[in-house]
């Protein structure tokens, strides 16, 4: 039922998938760019389609009666960020504790533009040695779906590299305010180095 409603909205609105599911059974899901309220709805639609069932952080106090049962039915985690806990360490042990999770972690956490993506995706990765799964919405093209599996390796050049080809030329709704796709950890790596 999940999967024909995903493919009917996606088709509503006029958008067409592409490619698999993703086929790791535990990653860190990212998705770019992100300009609009309409790229979690469309996020939503393609996961549905392709059969994947997205987890996503909420603020523990979110998870309250009467939206508890409606949250964590829509994929929702609750986390105490008040704990005094690493919230790196708190991923890392839920990986460890699930045998499947898709994990969808902000990179902009606005729809406005931005200098750097916030780099909790890849230490949540690195940490629990997990993929990072690319997931995009091309708004020129009216396409989206799952891309490529990338294990970071710590080199995080290198690794942005590989997230600044993959999403090269892909548009947002607001193009204007799809932010730069580059770690703040980048320019300390070149100041440390003095290159």
């Amino acid at each position: 039922m999940r999967k024909l409603v995903g493919k009917f909205t996606l088709r509503l609105f006029g958008w067409s998938a592409t490619g698999a599911p993703p086929a790791p059974a535990k990653y860190v899901l990212v998705t770019a760019p992100h300009t609009s309220n309409w790229d979690f709805i469309f996020l939503l639609a393609y996961a549905a389609a392709f059969g994947v069932t997205i987890s996503w952080l909420g603020k523990r106090e979110m998870f309250r009666f009467p939206f508890q049962r409606l949250l964590r039915s829509l994929g929702g985690i609750p986390v105490d960020r008040k704990g005094g806990g690493n919230m790196v360490d708190q991923m890392r042990e839920l990986f460890a504790a699930r045998e499947k999770l898709a994990l969808g972690v902000p990179t902009e956490g606005t729809r406005s533009y931005v200098e750097y993506w916030k780099s909790g995706f890849y230490q949540i990765a690195r940490a629990a040695n997990v993929p990072i799964v690319m997931a995009y919405l091309d708004y020129a093209t009216k396409r989206g779906g799952f891309g490529p599996a990338l294990t970071p390796s710590g080199d995080i050049k290198g690794d942005m590299d590989l997230f600044r080809a993959f999403y090269s030329g892909m548009l947002g709704k607001h193009p204007a305010q799809t932010g730069r796709i580059r770690l703040r950890e980048e320019d300390k790596e070149l100041e440390a180095t003095g290159s």
